[in-house]
């Protein structure tokens, strides 16, 4: 049986869970840009397996909650759009994946 005290724990570790970068197609969002410094737009729709309006959808939610920065400009007179984490998108990222990895030890 597990121990009241732990499991109350848990429960309010998953709780402060940021629920904006915890919704699947965001997480791989979030991870791709994590790992590497920006992507263009194509890029992340190839590697996500995400439809143009889902991703866009996505990106622009990430964006409004300041986690992602997007800049549009032309590369050879073609209109491309590229994608980063911003700083406090860095720093939320971190923080999730810490919330995670001790809601997952605490786990019985």
């Amino acid at each position: 049986m597990q121990n009241p005290d732990k499991q109350e724990n848990t429960v309010k570790i998953l709780g402060e869970i940021d629920r904006m970068i915890h919704e699947p197609a965001r997480l791989m969002i979030m991870a791709y840009l994590y790992v590497i410094e920006s992507a263009d737009f194509v890029f992340m729709m190839r590697q996500t397996g995400l439809s143009k309006g889902n991703l866009s959808s996505h990106l622009s939610k990430l964006e409004s909650a300041g986690y992602v920065d997007i800049r549009k400009e032309f590369v050879k007179k073609i209109p491309r759009t590229f994608l980063s984490l911003s700083q406090t998108g860095r720093e939320a990222f971190d923080r999730y994946q810490q919330q995670m990895k001790l809601f997952l030890t605490e786990l019985p």
